[in-house]
C-alpha cells in the first residue's frame, strides 16, 4: 500500500527541465498539457494537476554532475485516490535506472 499523496507538495527531481517536459506526456498518460513558463497544467480525466519547477544547482559527486529541479505538484480538488493513481504512474514513468 502506498502512502497518501497530499494535494500540494514539493520534491526534488534529478533531471533537466527539457527532460521533465519530454516525460510529462507519457507520465500523464497522454492527458492534454498546457505549457506555462517553468511549468505545466495537465488536464487528466479526474482533475487538473499543476506542476511548477525551478532549476537547482547541480549535484556533484566526484566527476559526476547531476541536474536537479525543485518541482511543485498541485492537485487542486482532485480526490486522494486520483492523486495516488496519478503519482504511481508518474513515478514509475520518470524512474531512472533499475529499481
Amino acid at each position: 500500500m502506498h502512502p497518501p499523496v497530499e494535494a500540494r507538495f514539493e520534491r526534488e527531481m534529478g533531471c533537466t527541465p527539457q527532460e521533465l517536459m519530454a516525460w510529462i506526456p507519457g507520465a500523464s498518460r497522454q492527458a492534454p498539457v498546457e505549457w506555462v513558463a517553468e511549468g505545466a497544467r495537465i488536464q487528466t480525466p479526474l482533475g487538473l494537476v499543476t506542476l511548477a519547477w525551478s532549476v537547482l544547482p547541480a549535484r556533484r559527486i566526484a566527476l559526476v554532475v547531476l541536474p536537479r529541479l525543485q518541482v511543485k505538484f498541485d492537485f487542486g480538488e482532485m480526490s486522494a485516490e486520483a492523486r495516488g493513481a496519478f503519482m504511481r504512474h508518474f513515478d514509475l514513468y520518470t524512474q531512472r535506472g533499475g529499481g
